[in-house]
């Protein structure tokens, strides 16, 4: 044990930071891990416990090799710190493979080489095809929801059941939903990113709730692949069959629930079929090869870029609308019904809350002219004059004085319900002369009286109408922090402790240890004529070159150089 202590000891220190800082992360070690050199590293990570977490961390592939007799290659085996420079497993390590083989041998022997998937029927395709239709417009809806107001998440990582709630009764999200689920693809996608204990859609995500269906399912598909586990993924960026992923890990006891998870994602977006068959979309993500998806629109429904507009303010869309126009209209109407045929309805609300977006009566009329069948009806033309007429009554500055909000319309009676509003009570509003001041920054004030339906406008300096944008920039997906900054405090304890080189590195740690635990040790010295002689000392302190300890046989204290000291075991 202490010589593959020291010779794991004398690896890690020979791994570039970015090396080591990808096997730290790879054996899951806390960041404020309390090691003081590599010596603690290479005990900690060779205690059985830890050796078994790795161990579960191995694909099937990779724990077949550990018993196949040849040299040992696989990545993995070198990243988690299983074997040394020349493929052998530390004895440490074996010992455990050694025991694991005994009571799970069926996790060591590999899969057999499976067939290619059987092609689906034509009639599993199409029902496949619309739940991945009906599952991007569900996501397109969530995100949708989560660019007006981001989702806040728990300490558990997922949504807060209020805001899934609220989800639920504003038709974003259906009964038979899984949020977590479609969240998960879209990260994946980099469509929406978890930061700052919330859900927010990236500049990514924007863009393809513009895009049509195909390429919408395309993105996601790529996403899916790439965020697989290396267990299910090839050598040359392909997919294994799926009939082999629940036996992928069969050590880690978390995988069959993984695994459900994944292939649960999988067939609500067409990747996977029933029965280990095979779609002809998903044939190029197999080999590895770009997603292509031609044939999954071949069984989609047309999308179509006009609608009927109503008398009664609705409009009705016979079949699924381009999303790019789909979205456009849901800036100014309701969505009524989620459905292949959607209807939406006008209301001064929506109107007011598309104005304040940003459109305008003439902007309105000119995209539903084009949109429209039927023409704009009476009714429809007369909502959107009167909507935009009161539209901007009330007025958000700031002034340049005091740097406060200032909030002003001519209708006193308005005023006076905004300033008892319970739900702008946040804001802190206070009466000064006609209006109304308040601390909180301008855009926060304008976007508290937007989200409580009031006809607001906000102006810049000289009183003139300023768009105001609810985020100045939509993040982006970024990834994940580089192990290399996450391990950076870590990395340097570690390498600002003694070296690993040759006897002294060793023999230091040793002593380190004993006195740590104020344990009895035999060290071994060499006197000045060059004999050597065998203390038995109770280690009690050590610095500036020297070792104390109490001499049991002549019960006295001892000051010993570390340099005479030729070796040292326990007692």
């Amino acid at each position: 044990m202490v010589s593959d202590e020291r010779a794991l000891a004398t690896w890690l220190a020979g791994r570039d930071d970015h090396e080591l800082a990808a096997t730290l992360a790879a054996r899951a070690v806390p960041a404020t891990a309390p090691w003081h050199d590599f010596f603690d590293a290479s005990e900690a990570l060779l205690d059985a416990a830890s050796i078994d977490r790795a161990l579960s961390r191995l694909p099937r592939t990779a724990l077949s090799e550990l018993r196949s007799g040849r040299p040992l290659s696989h990545p993995l085996l070198s990243r988690l710190a299983l074997i040394d420079d020349g493929g052998r497993l530390f004895g440490p390590v074996a010992d455990r493979v050694d025991a694991l083989a005994t009571t799970r041998p069926d996790a060591f022997t590999p899969h057999p080489e499976a067939d290619p998937p059987a092609p689906a029927g034509d009639r599993e395709a199409a029902t496949a095809a619309e739940r991945a239709f009906t599952t991007a417009a569900s996501l397109a809806d969530v995100l949708l929801a989560c660019l007006h107001a981001p989702f806040p998440r728990t300490g558990s990582g997922t949504v807060a059941a209020a805001e899934r709630k609220r989800l639920v009764e504003t038709g974003a999200l259906g009964d038979d939903d899984d949020l977590e689920d479609l969240l998960i693809a879209a990260a994946a996608a980099g469509l929406a990113v978890a930061a700052d204990r919330l859900w927010e859609v990236t500049t990514a995500g924007e863009d393809w709730l513009q895009a049509p269906s195909p390429e919408r399912w395309a993105r996601i598909a790529e996403g899916f692949r790439f965020a697989l586990p290396a267990g299910l993924r090839t050598p040359d960026g392909g997919v294994v069959a799926p009939a082999t992923w629940p036996d992928a890990y069969p050590l880690d006891p978390e995988w069959p629930a993984k695994v459900w998870q994944i292939k649960r994602i999988g067939t609500q977006w067409g990747l996977i079929g029933t029965g280990g068959t095979e779609f002809a979309w998903t044939r190029a993500l197999r080999e590895g090869a770009p997603a292509d998806p031609s044939g999954l629109a071949a069984h989609l429904p047309a999308e179509i870029d006009r609608v009927y507009l109503q008398a009664d303010l609705t409009a009705i869309a016979p079949g699924p609308l381009a999303p790019a126009l789909d979205l456009r209209l849901r800036g100014i109407a309701l969505r009524e019904s989620r459905a292949q045929a959607s209807t939406y309805r006008f209301t001064a609300a929506s109107l007011g809350a598309g104005m304040t977006e940003g459109e305008t009566a003439a902007s309105i009329r000119e995209f539903l002219s084009s949109l429209s069948l039927t023409g704009i009806p009476q009714p429809l033309e007369y909502l959107i004059d009167s909507t935009a007429a009161r539209h901007g009554l009330v007025r958000v500055g700031e002034d340049p004085a005091s740097g406060r909000s200032i909030v002003s319309t001519p209708d006193r009676a308005l005023r006076d319900t905004i300033a008892v509003d319970q739900a702008l009570r946040p804001l802190g509003l206070v009466r000064d002369g006609d209006g109304l001041i308040s601390r909180a920054s301008r855009d926060a004030v304008y976007w508290t009286l937007a989200d409580a339906r009031y006809p607001v406008v906000a102006v810049d300096a000289d009183g003139a109408p300023e768009l105001v944008r609810r985020r100045s920039a939509a993040p982006t997906a970024a990834a994940p922090q580089a192990p290399e900054r996450t391990y950076e405090r870590l990395i340097s304890a570690l390498r600002s402790g003694h070296g690993t080189d040759g006897e002294e590195g060793w023999l230091g740690r040793e002593l380190e240890q004993a006195v740590r635990a104020r344990s009895e040790i035999v060290v071994v010295v060499r006197m000045p004529d060059g004999s050597e002689r065998s203390l038995t000392l109770e280690a009690s302190g050590l610095g500036g070159g020297r070792l104390r300890g109490r001499d049991r046989a002549a019960d006295i204290e001892r000051t010993l150089p570390v340099s005479s000291i030729m070796s040292v075991r326990p007692a």
